[in-house]
């Protein structure tokens, strides 16, 4: 994942006071950035490459929620009315066929 400067700069504002970076950046280089707004919070260059670091970790941290999420491409939970129809017939037919899709899906994408 590629956290691009003016994405850091957003979420250092919201963290600060909740407010919305007015900013433009060059060729996402970080010296290169236009403060529309006059950079009322006093975000620092420090702020922002501490801010990149934190949310590509979170990225990293969350990514077998993506797996598990996508269905269609690697294997994730089924659409919500395949699994509705699974839990019906499991009711019916007294199987356990949610429950074993669902616990396949976690154990191939594990949380952290």
């Amino acid at each position: 994942m590629n956290t691009d400067i003016i994405t850091a700069i957003v979420a250092v504002r919201k963290d600060q006071d909740g407010g919305q970076a007015q900013v433009s950046v060059r060729k996402d280089d970080i010296n290169l950035i236009t403060w529309h707004d006059g950079n009322p919070t006093n975000i620092t260059h420090q702020q922002i490459l501490d801010k990149q670091v934190e949310l590509r970790a979170e990225y990293v941290a969350t990514q077998y929620q993506r797996d598990r999420a996508n269905y269609s491409r690697r294997g994730g939970y089924p659409e919500i009315g395949d699994q509705l129809d699974m839990i019906y017939h499991d009711q019916v037919d007294g199987t356990t066929t949610f429950k074993d899709a669902i616990k396949a899906i976690k154990d191939a994408h594990p949380k952290p």
